[in-house]
Formats: structure tokens, sequence, C-alpha cells
């Protein structure tokens, strides 16, 4: 097995890659720029980027909006297991890797939360949502 990797440390803080490659018998694996384990997109320097927290608010917001259809039918209760369900657990799943995320990265997904709580107490956008969780 043949390892060939070159380094090109910016800083002292966090050395990153510039080529790698990993040759196995006759192929060769090219590195890439982002990679995705367990769900979670990483970059080289093993920090969450904007491109994992724009696709998780998507899928949420996708959720969302079919939520939306059938919340007059549903009413509260159920809405609210139902955003419990496939919002809120896909925001709570690895949410330890955004710690330490600067604000514009997390504000996608605090926009998504004030939707969902929207949603269940049946707001407009414009209403503000902190009377209803007090």
């Amino acid at each position: 097995m043949d390892f060939t990797c070159n380094l090109n440390s910016g800083t002292n803080r966090s050395p990153f890659l510039v080529h790698s490659s990993l040759s196995v018998g006759r192929e060769t694996v090219q590195s890439v720029s982002v990679v995705r384990d367990l769900g979670v997109l990483l970059d080289a320097e093993l920090s969450m980027n904007r491109q994992h927290v724009n696709k998780v608010a998507a899928t949420c917001y996708y959720q969302l909006r079919r939520l939306r259809q059938v919340r007059r039918r549903a009413g509260q209760e159920v809405t609210t297991q139902l955003i419990l369900a496939l919002v809120t657990s896909r925001l709570d799943y690895c949410n330890s890797v955004l710690a330490g995320q600067p604000q514009s990265t997390v504000e996608p997904l605090q926009r998504l939360q004030n939707s969902a709580t929207r949603l269940i107490f049946n707001l407009t956008k414009r209403d503000h949502i902190t009377p209803c969780l007090i």
C-alpha cells in the first residue's frame, strides 16, 4: 500500500491537506474536500461546514411544508408529535458538532426551529414565538 500526502501548513493551528492519494492494488483513490460520516458532512479541518447545515435545513423545511398541508386536520397535538419526529430529531442528531461554529452557520437552524414553533402554534411569519414558549 502506497500513501502519498503533502501538507501545506498555512497556520500552526490547522494545517490543511493540499493533495493526497492512496494506492490500493492497481487503483488510486484521490482525496476530496468534504466527506460524509454518519450523515454529517465534514471538511478538511474536521468541522461541520455550511453545506451540511444547509442540507439539514432544506430537508427539514421540506417536512414542514408537508406538515403544513395536514395541520388543520391533524390538530396541534399530532402536529407537535410529527414535528418532533421529523424535524427536531434531525436537528438534534450530531448537534454537538455545532459547538464553536460561527453564528452565521447556526442561524439557518435557529430560523428552522422558529418556523417549526410557528407551525405548532399556528402563527404567522410576523408573530413572535417567545410568548408561546413561556
